[in-house]
């Protein structure tokens, strides 16, 4: 076996202080509590990551708008039929509240037999008796909408599970019929998300749209903090060469509960066989003894003579993969360890799918959706008496100057440090930065260190209990529409997403030697953002832009701090603090200049030298350098606005031979600007 070398992308610990698993008066947790606080909103979105109880929140939204908002009937869409369990009844007063939550069994469509045509005439159905609350599929759904118009639906509650499968695209029917929904204005609407960014980089509502709605946000870090076993997560990236089944136990922990997702078969990782490759890992895990007969599980002695009891999602035969999901459902399993110790699935036990045993998510190939990785993710992250360490695994093909698909390699090597940079930052506290000024105090409920608040200085205050940051910094630009200070306080996460996925910016910040990383952070960031929302003016633009790329740039710089200082008996949350902390307060003034001058993927970079070999490593570096990127027109606009900035803070023009590359990089603009307007002019 080869001895891989991990990318350490994410490494975090938690507090473990309880928070989120205590319920109040009302059987409500933390999460739950704050959405139903905005119960009242027609239109609310919950952003909260998988595990958090947003079924559960939505149990308690909707009762109260059947029974004090004259909101007639409730519809829960769902994404696929699995889900459907989710929202099965539950004797709610038995833990405080006011009702219980009740289907009938005819009116969860998910349970229901049949294709979908049939089942559009039962929701046809239901909209004309007096039952109260419907499941169905998202399919179902828009095809009764096609059907049948949205009028017929008006007084009632639509309610959204798995928002992100929403899209703004104009090929996206089930976004084109909210949109007409939130026309017509004669609907509640309740979306629920665990990822809110798409992986496919497409805005999940149009702007317009999207400012009708009211957000509840509950953080990766608010979840994980307050739990009560789970103390640490790990998300690494491990590189292989030849096939991954032959080398999977490098990183296969047979003692971990795991979910194995394999390659798809058209994937570059796959090896076309999928029923060879389960195969080849139970053979590669130990001796098979059988199949249990009454769940339908392998049992496959270890070598230390441990029986494990294997779930396979990927066979074929319909009927065995149907007795081992029925298996893998049953409510006594839901608090039994020992009733399965891995799962092998391609493309089932992902969003929605809960085994709260689960220790190790194991997935081959990268996945194109970054979406789809914070669902496997959110696999391994529930909390579990005795579990108290999870981890997400991605096992990547390493490139190989002989292999011919090298460039499908980079592609896909590219992608892992893009998703590990966005992971690093939903696993953070949440980011509140304000520009410094003699008006600033301290914010109640925030920890500004030994010292406390300095009037003088650019502080940083901590509220544990939230998990948030409050950082000033000098001359930074403050949004003044209500569209952009929604995005710098509750869609950050989104503009980096657009960022760490730009290929441009990921190639450069990389491997481009000669980057001055003003080019990442104004042009290409400015970019994004302005492409990502049209609608904002110039200044709440450069605003949003620059809160994202302080978010971004304080994550990176704290994780270096922790690297370097921190100790493996530290606990809690306190190494990143710390680590945002120290960096603050070691510059003599925290500027939005100075942020501007950090390469986001400096980390990233010196994590990916070591641990890929050096002929690998170069022949990244020689693929992206084959294809170098030149001045463009547009980054020549770009660079010129940027040079106008410059001259009204200055009083000058950028200068080709100033001794600061970013001040030439700007001039250089100018100057190819200036080229093309003379071409043109000569003809």
């Amino acid at each position: 076996m080869m001895d891989h070398k991990s990318i350490p992308s994410v490494s975090v610990k938690y507090a473990c202080n309880g928070s989120s698993t205590k319920s109040n008066e009302l059987g409500m947790r933390v999460m739950q509590e704050r959405a139903y606080e905005k119960r009242g909103e027609q239109y609310l979105l919950i952003k909260s990551p998988p595990a958090s109880g947003k079924s559960r929140a939505l149990m308690f939204i909707t009762l109260d708008k059947l029974h004090n908002q004259n909101v007639k009937k409730a519809i829960i869409i769902v994404p696929e039929k699995s889900i459907g369990a989710s929202f099965d009844n539950e004797p709610l007063r038995k833990y405080g509240f006011y009702w219980d939550w009740e289907v009938a069994p005819k009116w969860n469509l998910c349970n229901a037999p049949g294709e979908d045509g049939g089942k559009v005439k039962s929701l046809k159905s239901f909209l004309e008796r007096d039952d109260q609350t419907l499941i169905c599929t998202h399919a179902t759904f828009r095809f009764a909408v096609d059907r049948f118009g949205i009028s017929i639906f008006d007084d009632c509650l639509i309610a959204v599970d798995e928002f992100h499968h929403v899209s703004a695209n104009p090929d996206s029917k089930l976004g084109e019929q909210l949109g007409k929904f939130i026309a017509r204005d004669k609907v509640h609407i309740v979306g629920m998300t665990g990822s809110y960014f798409r992986g496919d980089a497409e805005a999940v509502l149009s702007p317009e749209d999207e400012a009708n709605f009211d957000t509840v946000t509950y953080t990766y870090y608010e979840q994980l903090n307050g739990y009560e076993y789970l103390k640490t997560l790990d998300i690494g990236y491990y590189f292989y060469s030849g096939s991954y089944s032959d080398d999977i136990l490098n990183v296969l922990d047979p003692n971990e509960k795991t979910i194995i997702h394999i390659p798809n078969v058209n994937s570059r990782e796959s090896t076309k066989d999928k029923i060879k490759e389960v195969e080849h890992i139970i053979e590669e895990l130990g001796d098979w003894q059988g199949t249990d007969l009454d769940t339908g599980f392998h049992l496959v002695k270890t070598s230390n003579g441990k029986m494990l009891k294997i779930a396979d999602l990927v066979d074929d035969d319909a009927a065995k993969r149907d007795k081992v999901s029925a298996a893998l459902k049953r409510p006594e399993a839901k608090n039994d360890r020992d009733h399965v110790d891995i799962i092998i699935a391609l493309g089932m036990a992902k969003e929605g799918f809960d085994w709260i045993w689960c220790e190790h998510a194991l997935t081959v190939g990268y996945r194109s959706s970054l979406t789809e990785i914070i669902q496997i993710i959110g696999r391994a992250t529930r909390d579990a008496k005795g579990k108290t360490h999870a981890r997400f695994t991605n096992l990547i093909a390493e490139p190989d100057a002989s292999e011919a698909a090298v460039t499908d390699a980079v592609n896909d090597t590219l992608k892992a440090i893009a998703a590990s940079l966005l992971m690093e930052q939903v696993l953070a506290p949440k980011f509140n930065f304000s520009p410094k000024n003699a008006q600033n105090g301290p914010v109640e409920g925030f920890d500004y260190g030994e010292n406390g608040y300095d009037p003088k200085a650019n502080n940083v205050g901590f509220n544990e209990s939230t998990g948030q940051f409050q950082i000033e910094i000098s001359g930074l630009a403050e949004p003044k529409s209500k569209d952009a200070q929604r995005i710098c306080q509750e869609d950050l996460n989104e503009v980096i997403t657009a960022f760490v996925q730009d290929k441009t910016a990921l190639e450069r910040g990389l491997f481009d030697e000669e980057m001055i990383p003003e080019e990442l952070t104004q042009v290409r960031m400015g970019k994004i953002v302005k492409d990502k929302y049209p609608e904002l003016d110039d200044e709440d633009q450069e605003a949003v832009r620059q809160h994202a790329i302080a978010a971004l740039n304080l994550t990176q710089k704290a994780k270096e701090i922790v690297t370097e200082g921190e100790s493996s008996e530290q606990g809690g949350s306190t190494a990143f603090v710390d680590g945002v902390r120290k960096f603050a307060m070691n510059v003599t003034d925290l500027d939005i200049d100075l942020i501007d001058r950090i390469n986001p993927f400096s980390e990233a970079y010196a994590i990916l030298a070591k641990a890929m070999t050096e002929e690998s490593l170069k022949q990244v570096a020689a693929v992206i350098a084959a294809k170098k990127i030149t001045l463009s027109e547009d980054e020549a606009r770009d660079l010129v606005d940027r040079a106008i900035k410059f001259k009204k803070e200055r009083g000058r023009l950028p200068e080709l031979t100033s001794a600061d590359p970013w001040e030439q990089r700007m001039a250089e603009g100018i100057a190819y600007l200036a080229r093309k307007v003379a071409e043109e002019s000569n003809g």
